[in-house]
């Protein structure tokens, strides 16, 4: 089962968090993570020059239509605008989405919304600890792909 792992990439705690979260599912038997940061190197982007956003765009939204699940982390007081576009592509194409929370805050428009609702919606799932998460994953492989 290849899922998707959507989630921020800018700063060096998000993409250690991701490249853990990347490792650990790799781990789990029947399960091939697809990582946005494993797509590029910083010297290819680089290269790229002008290229680069519509290059990077394209081998994102790529990798996302070659997998059976996405996986977004949902964490901070708003959801990173580049994961929200990953899960509302994948909800349009009819991808099962599950979401990962593990901030205490809620961040919705209600007092039981965990997210944005528009984001809220879009997961089958949202799990609130890496252990629940991961034990989803094991699961979900161990039965076939999807949600």
């Amino acid at each position: 089962m290849r899922v998707y792992l959507a989630g921020p990439l800018f700063t060096l705690a998000e993409r250690r968090f991701m490249a853990h979260l990347r490792d650990l599912a790799g781990e789990l038997p029947g399960v091939e993570p697809v990582w946005p940061g494993d797509l590029f190197t910083d010297e290819e982007v680089a290269a790229l020059g002008n290229n680069a956003k519509s290059r990077l765009f394209a081998g994102c939204r790529d990798a996302l239509e070659s997998c059976d699940l996405i996986v977004a982390v949902l964490d901070g007081p708003g959801v990173d605008d580049g994961t929200a576009w990953e899960l509302g592509y994948a909800h349009a194409r009819g991808l099962p989405a599950w979401g990962l929370r593990t901030d205490c805050r809620n961040a919705g428009e209600t007092a039981s919304s965990l997210v944005n609702c528009m984001i809220e919606c879009a997961c089958q799932a949202i799990h609130r600890d890496l252990g629940a998460l991961l034990a989803a994953l094991a699961r979900q492989a161990s039965r076939g792909a999807g949600a």
